[in-house]
């Protein structure tokens, strides 16, 4: 594919990736804020629909990662090669570890629906719900993270190579290292409170404002290659 398809794929799976994952948080939210692992269950079992919808938004979320780790290395992989392949690497991390939260989620489904000979004794499932529930804490946690050390990345290597408008790709560039230094810490117990919830801003106008540009105006030609490209013309023809 040309770098401007990829560029129109990248840019409609940003906004296909933030549509469908606040849509899945939203749908898994009848847990959010119960009170202990029984009552966490019973709230799965009586939205059982909307989890299943939920959980299979959370797959599509693996799949826009995946999607994203190869488009935007084929965009940025001129610039540098080397520093493209780890940012897809670390894309193609956070879409693998996302697939360990839907197995959480089923995990959750499977222990609030089950029901006769299928079902596990109530000592099983408190521990079985218990663990499934801090499972699914950690898994987003740090495909997040690899999500951040990937868009540190791509979005320096946007910068460098002037592909987008600078200040859209600084943004980019500081909205990932700001992650970077948070969920780690988010992760350890370090960091708790409102910040973590405004520390996705940034981020979020940054992919929304990029998905924009690469739907509407594409990429430019890295200015490595543009260099390389003004070199050969300019040099002079070898006499034989």
């Amino acid at each position: 594919m040309t770098r401007t398809t990829n560029a129109r794929i990248a840019g409609f799976t940003f906004l296909f990736y933030i549509a469908v994952g606040i849509l899945g948080m939203v749908l898994f939210n009848p847990a959010a804020g119960v009170e202990g692992t029984a009552a966490k269950l019973a709230a799965i079992a009586q939205h059982a629909t909307d989890v299943r919808i939920g959980i299979c938004l959370n797959l599509l979320c693996c799949f826009s990662a995946l999607v994203l780790a190869v488009t935007l290395y084929r965009i940025t992989r001129d610039e540098d090669p080397d520093l493209a392949m780890l940012g897809l690497t670390f894309r193609v991390g956070e879409g693998v570890i996302g697939a360990i939260f839907v197995f959480a989620d089923l995990g959750l489904l499977w222990l609030a629906t089950a029901a006769g000979a299928n079902a596990p004794d109530p000592a099983a499932a408190q521990a079985l719900g218990a663990f499934f529930f801090n499972v699914g804490g950690w898994s987003p946690t740090i495909g997040a993270t690899f999500f951040a050390v990937g868009s540190t990345i791509f979005s320096y290597l946007l910068l460098r190579g002037r592909m987008v408008p600078v200040p859209l790709a600084w943004l980019g560039v500081l909205a990932s290292i700001l992650l970077v230094a948070l969920l780690p810490a988010q992760l350890a117990g370090f960091v708790t409170g409102p910040i973590l919830n405004f520390m996705w801003l940034p981020i979020l106008v940054f992919e929304l404002a990029l998905a924009l540009w690469l739907l509407i105006k594409g990429v430019a030609m890295p200015r490595r290659r543009l260099d390389e490209s003004s070199k050969e013309i300019q040099a002079p023809p070898v006499e034989s």
